[in-house]
Formats: C-alpha cells, structure tokens, sequence
C-alpha cells in the first residue's frame, strides 16, 4: 500500500485555461507537467488531481489517459512505456463540460503514486491568469462584466460618504432608536443588577465591561429585567433599551430579549466606555435567522465554530444549521457506528491500508494534514452546543440522506464486511446502507455514482434511529433542547435505485410505479422515527416536492404542516424554481428561505478571476445580500446567473405569497472551497451582516413602491447608508474583537481619466492606500485622499500604480493596479 514519500515534490505542474468557446459549453485547458525531481521518473507512474468539471476522456493529448475515478478525483496517466527524463516537461491539453473563468475552477490537490509505490503530494498548479476573452467569458451570452479594477469603480461611483450622524449606530437596524448629545460612561467597575434568571446574560454582559477601562468618572449602574416591552406583538426577543447619564436599563420580553438588548448596547459603547444615551424599541421582523455552516466537505474545528457563534450573536442570528455529514465527511461519532468516524471522518490515501474516503476539492492525499479530515469528539460538540444555547442560539444539526450520504453508505459497507468476517451476520446487516446487488447507474451533480442509501432496506431505518437517539442524548447532557433534525434530501440523482432488486420489490409490494412513491415513503419514514423521538422533520426543499408529468416541481400535500420545516434553496433566476418558496409557504409548510441567489456565501462575490467561490446561481455580493427581498423577490430588479434582466412576463407568473408561512431566512457556506477558518471568516462577512439586516429588520418596503424607479432610488438610498454602516462602524469593531475577523475587503475601483488616477471605495470609510513604485501597498503606505495626477503625484518613472482598501488594523485588500504605459503623454 502506498506510504509516505520524502522530499520535495519531483514535478513541477503549470495550468491554463486555454478557451471557454472550445464547444458548446465545453472548454479546453492545458496541463504543464515538468519532471524537476533531478532524475528519471520511472514509468508507471500515475498522477492523481480534482477538478470540479468532468474531464472529457477522449479529449486529452496524445500519448496519455485521463479517467474519472469518483467524484472530483481524476487520475492522469502516461501510455508510453518509457521513463519520464529529467527536466523534461509535458504539455497536455484536454476539454472538459462547461466553463472555468476563476482559481476556483482549476484543478487542485494533485498528488503521484510512482511506479514503485508511495504517495507524493504535489500541491496546487501554479495558475496562469484569466487575461483573454475567451478565458474571462463562459459563453457568448456572459454578460456579466469581469469585475476589474475600472468596473468597480463603476459600481462604486452611485456610493459617497455619510456625515456619522446619518449612519445608523445599531446593526441590524432597529425598530425605533433615538439618541441626544449626552454622555453615559461604563467600565470594568460597572454594577450590574439582575434577577437569578438572568444570570446567564449577567455574565456575558460582565465579560463585555471588564473589558473597558476602569473609569476615573463615576460609571453607571446597569439594569437587566424582564417584562412588557412597548410594541405590536413584540414577541419574546423583543427589548428596550433606555440609557440615561446614571443608568443603563436593559428590558427583555424575555431573557432572550435582554440578550439582544445587550448586543445592541455593545454596538454603542466606544473603546474609552463612553455611550451616547438615548431609547431603542426593537424586536425582530422574523423568528428565523439563520446561518448554515458546511464542515462536511471541509473540517472546521471548534475554535472556528465558536467565533462564527459569536459573530451570529452579535448580529441577532438565532438559529445555527450545523451540516455535519455529506459525501466526502461524517463529522459527529456515535457510539454504536464507530466506522462513521474512523472511516467518514479521514480523507486521503491511507499509507496503511485502512480504509477512508477519497481526496476532494484539492484536500490532498496526506490524511492527517488534509483538511478534509477531522471529527468533533462528543465533549466538543456539546461544548459547541452550550456556547450556542448561551447565545440563545439553536442549534439545527443535518444528517445528509438518501442522497449526498456516501461517507456513511461507505462506513456502513466497511462495518458490514468487519462484522460478516467475525460471523456476525445478523449485525452485519442492521445497519448496512446500500444494496449490494444494486445495478443502478447515476451520476450525482458532484460526480459521484455511489453516494445514495438503499432506502428500501429496513436496515436504514435502524441506522437513522440509532444515529438520532444518539444525538438526542448528546443535546440532553448539553442541558440544550433539541426540536428539530434536519435530514437534508437534496440532489438524488436521476437513475438511482432503478437497478436495485431491493428498491423493485419494496415497489412490486406496495403496487409502486415510479421511486417517487418510493421517495416520500422514505420522507414519511424519516418523519414518523424522529415524532417518536418528539422532534421536528426538517428537509430540503426537495424533500417536499414531486414532479407532475411534465417534470415542473409542486408541492407534495401530504406533508404539509407547521412541523414540516422546508428549507427553499434552487429559486435562482432561470432554474424554473423561482417562486417555489411561496408555493410550500402557500400550501402549509413552514419555509425558511435559503436562496441560493442571495444567501449562499459559497458564491462568489464578484466575476473576478481571484475571486473564491462557485457561480452556478450567480454572483453574490454584500448588496445581492442587503437587497433580497424576502416577501417578494420580483420587487427588486434582477439578472439571471449570465448577467441577464429577468423578463417581465416571468415574473408576472411567478406565484405571490398568499398567507402562507415564512419562518425566516438563513445563510448558506458550503464547505467544498470553505478549507480554513480565515477562507470561512472571508465567505461569511461581512455577508452575514447584510443576511442579518434582512431577517431582523423592519421591512423597507421596497416592495410597495409601484414605480420601478423610484423603488430602485429608494433601494440605492439605503444601501448606501448601509454599506457605509458597515464602512464606518461595524468592520472597524470586528477589527477590535480579540482576535479580529478576516472578513472581506473589497478591492478597491480604479479608472484613469484626463491624466488623473481616480478611486474608489466599496463600503465608504474604508482607508485607501497606494504605491508607485510597482510594489504591494501596505499600512504604511501614502493614504490616497484625492486624484492622483499623472504628471504632478507620480514620478515620471513610475509605470505600475497600485491602490488597494484598509482596514484599522492594516490588513489589506487585493490591490488594483494601473499600468501608466505612455500616460505622461497625456
């Protein structure tokens, strides 16, 4: 089995995108492969990558052999029986489906197995940049402009610089707040005054003042309580807030309400303990406000969850959808399956032969380093769980099934085969996952051709079960309620479980025609085993719809209900989805909307070849974020995925929101590209702020503005104060967190005109900072205030100016250059 290898890696691998119009959503790539090991490498060799679009076999260079092995995973080989010499390079070309336009794209994780045995990891390609059409655009009809330094300014130019007191000093926006010109001074010293009930939000209040200085002035007292709070239907997280010289009162309709209280109090507080007094009255527009964090495809460890716990709290989110497990990881132990763990929770190529899954999304096929490997024990996870509850927030844990299940169907598989070897068969069967003699032939949308349960066999139901009672007991020796498990559902892929004689006769024994039928009896099943646990069925919206002849997605009716918690995510613009929110919401279940268009922090936030994240809805900005409107998405101007205006006639049809029932709204960060806690902080904020605003705040009512310019006025009016909120407030007070955040800052826009350097900034109150001299702007670099002029700002052997946006900490964001050529002529 391969082990191992020393030294550094013996090939150097160069990549390019070649051309996006090689075929009709086809494109064509080239691989460099350089033998720089300083000696032969002998043949046999054979190179392993991932690449998130299928590899056309056929296609590639004369010579070699690509496969598909599962997956992402691709395997290259050479046909010529030959050495490979020293120093010498392959070209390889190849086609592939669709498109690349972003690092994101390329292949990653490459790693060789020689002939003679051995694992060598390889790395990263050294990408060649996006610079050509061809490369820059995924068809003729990408009208989505590269998000260069000129187009930013563009998109900038609409933004400018509030006077503070026109930005709001609370986020998300409250409900009513007034401030005067007097002073309230906290400190380390401050009295706190609270009933036992409230002891918990005492303490987080007491960590937040020993923080502050030790005022000389005398500080004031601080109230906690609960009761009535002044508003229509406040509702338990309501609070008021009232801060006079001498006294700071924090009143909750409930312990909840004393909490976000605090928060907002926090937001006021200056580094020196000074607040302005004033009165807040605020209570939140939904009940829903969520995050989802995706440690499946990528493994967060602990430290990482609490601060993206934190930064929820502080920004009123209250409910944590926690994906624990997906194809490639099983993130959770449970006592009785020990191979979920030991077998879904390692990633890579195992020097010993145990089993693990495969290399994904460019983890590597180092098992220990890869960040594809790691599980919470059962002390971490019910550590996470009491930091969300003291929080008040709850946690919503997902077990992925029928489909994106493979790190289970292979775990169960590996404990099947254990325990068949022992003689053990009626054990090795309870909980087995998928049907051996199952003939099925599928590809799911991440390539795999494995990775979905049997759901006919009754071994399944015992599996969920033992995995919920364990779950269940962990959330009670958290001291934290459990209401609901979400059992994902999405993306079966077409084809499975047609080729298994179990499915068939489960079918032949119910007079079944179609594994529809089959389907929503697994759904019924999931349901009927957590009621009897006493808890809520929670899925994705596939897991409420059926399909009528004509293969446009209804909603199922049998199980519509308040318990039946639909989570809507394929509504993005063109997916024919659009409206499927309000149609679940119509028809009786409780929908949380996670819109892939809006809320899935996995996308990236521009058309920038730098940029991180898939596109597949779109491309999802701070204000593709801040401008969702939640009971009407057709009120706000929209583009479909290629940069498109959404035909009228389209959303004439679509489906209004008719009393049905819309919980709330929640982000989305899915894992695969998510492979660090700075890569997580970057994907989520400050995205998460602008998700906060739309589930917290009062409505804009944007939606009842019937002239679409006006509406669009409106709309631009107040995202301007918001991004300049953000710009002047709330990344400044992330910077000021113990450890600071590394949310995104936006690159500046950049344009030169009539001899001068001009620029720009995405969120107004962010530091711009510059070099002439070709060089990385840095801290200490000039501040630009003002055009630069070409002849009279610049040395006359300048030829690269670089700009690039701050933070109050000095951290940087890409820069955008300007190559000045001959612009001294000018």
């Amino acid at each position: 089995m391969p082990i191992p290898h020393p030294g550094t890696a013996p090939i150097a691998i160069e990549w390019e995108c070649l051309s996006n119009f090689a075929g009709d959503a086809i494109f064509e790539a080239r691989l460099n492969l350089r033998n720089v090991s300083g000696k032969p490498i002998a043949p046999g060799w054979q190179l392993y990558f991932n690449a998130c679009r299928k590899l056309i076999p056929d296609t590639v260079s004369a010579g070699f052999a690509i496969a598909h092995v599962n997956g992402d995973l691709f395997k290259l080989t050479a046909l010529a029986d030959t050495p490979w010499p020293e120093d010498e390079a392959f070209d390889i070309t190849y086609q592939a489906q669709f498109w690349v336009i972003s690092v994101t794209d390329a292949p990653l994780g490459f790693y060789l197995l020689p002939q003679d045995g051995g694992v060598i990891e390889l790395g990263d390609p050294r990408i060649l940049p996006f610079a050509r059409v061809e490369q820059r655009m995924r068809h003729v009809e990408d009208r989505v402009p590269t998000a260069n330094a000129a187009q930013r300014y563009t998109d900038n130019a609409a933004l400018h610089l509030l006077p503070q007191d026109q930005v709001g000093r609370i986020t998300p926006r409250p409900v009513s707040a007034r401030f005067g010109a007097g002073r309230c001074m906290l400190g380390s010293g401050t009295h706190i005054v609270h009933g036992p009930e409230l002891a918990n939000e005492a303490a987080f209040l007491r960590t937040l003042l020993d923080s502050l200085p030790a005022n000389a002035a005398p500080a004031a007292q601080v109230v906690l309580e609960t009761g009535p709070v002044p508003l229509e239907a406040p509702g338990d997280e309501a609070y008021q807030l009232d801060i006079e010289p001498d006294a700071v009162v924090l009143r909750g309709a409930s312990a909840h309400g004393v909490f976000n209280a605090i928060q907002s109090l926090r937001q006021l507080i200056e580094t020196d303990g000074s607040l302005p007094t004033g009165h807040v009255l605020d209570a939140p527009r939904f009940a829903y406000r969520g995050m989802m964090l995706d440690v499946a495809r990528h493994f967060a460890g602990v430290d990482t969850v609490l601060r993206l716990l934190d930064c929820m709290a502080a920004y009123k989110l209250n409910r944590f959808h926690f994906h624990l497990t997906d194809d490639e990881g099983w993130r959770l132990p449970i006592t009785a399956l020990p191979e979920l763990t030991e077998v879904g929770a390692r990633r890579g190529v195992s020097p010993d032969g145990s089993p693990c899954l495969p290399p994904s999304f460019g983890s590597g096929a180092d098992i220990d380093s890869s960040p594809g490997t790691g599980h919470y024990t059962h002390d971490e996870f019910i550590a996470i769980l009491r930091h969300a509850h003291a929080r008040h927030i709850e946690v919503v844990p997902e077990f992925n099934m029928p489909g994106h299940a493979r790190a289970a169907v292979m775990a169960m598989r590996v404990r099947h085969d254990r325990l068949l070897a022992a003689g053990d068969f009626d054990a090795a069967w309870a909980c087995r996952l998928d049907d051996p003699d199952d003939a099925s032939t599928y590809e799911s949308v991440q390539l795999w051709h494995d990775n979905v349960i049997c759901i006919a066999l009754p071994s399944v139901d015992r599996f969920i079960d033992t995995v919920v009672a364990e779950v269940k007991d962990l959330f009670r020796q958290a001291g934290v309620p459990l209401r609901a498990i979400h059992t994902g559902g999405d993306e079966v892929p077409n084809g499975a479980w047609i080729g298994s004689p179990r499915c068939r006769a489960r079918m032949a024994e119910q007079g079944w025609t179609d594994v529809a039928q089959l389907r929503f009896d697994f759904v019924a099943r999931c349901r009927a085993i957590l009621a009897r646990h006493g808890l809520a069925f929670a899925g994705w919206d596939d897991t409420a719809l059926t399909h009528d002849t004509g293969g446009a997605p209804a909603p199922e009716p049998r199980f519509a209900g308040p318990d039946f918690h639909a989570y809507v995510w394929n509504n993005a613009w063109g997916s024919g989805q659009e409206d499927i929110a309000y149609r679940l919401a119509n028809a009786g279940y409780s929908v949380v909307l996670s819109n892939a268009a809006n809320l899935y922090f996995d996308l990236a936030c521009a058309k920038d070849p730098e940029e991180p994240g898939y596109y597949w809805a779109g491309f999802v900005g701070l204000r593709q974020a801040f401008a969702f409107c939640p009971l009407d998405q057709g009120a706000v101007p929209a583009r479909d995925p290629m940069g498109r205006r959404v035909p009228e006639a389209l959303l004439a049809r679509l489906e209004k929101l008719d009393g049905g029932r819309i919980a709330g709204l929640q982000g989305q960060l899915w894992g695969e590209n998510a492979h660090s806690r700075a890569r997580i902080e970057y994907m989520v904020a400050p995205r998460l702020l602008a998700l906060a605003e739309r589930a917290w705040s009062p409505d804009p009512g944007w939606r009842l503005i019937a002239d679409p310019r006006e509406r669009e006025a409106r709309i631009d009016a107040d995202w301007n104060e918001f991004a300049n909120r953000l710009g002047q407030r709330e990344l400044p007070r992330l910077d000021r967190a113990p450890l600071a955040w590394a949310y995104r800052l936006p690159p500046p826009g950049v344009r030169l005109e009539e001899g001068r350097i001009h620029a720009n900034v995405a969120l107004p109150g962010l530091t711009l900072r510059y070099t002439v001299d070709g060089s990385e702007p840095t801290a200490a670099s000039p501040r630009y205030t003002e055009a630069l002029g070409v002849s009279s700002d610049v040395p006359r052997d300048a030829r690269i100016v670089s700009i690039a946006s701050f933070d109050t900490r000095g951290r940087s964001s890409r820069s955008a250059t300007i190559a000045l050529k001959d612009a001294f002529d000018v």
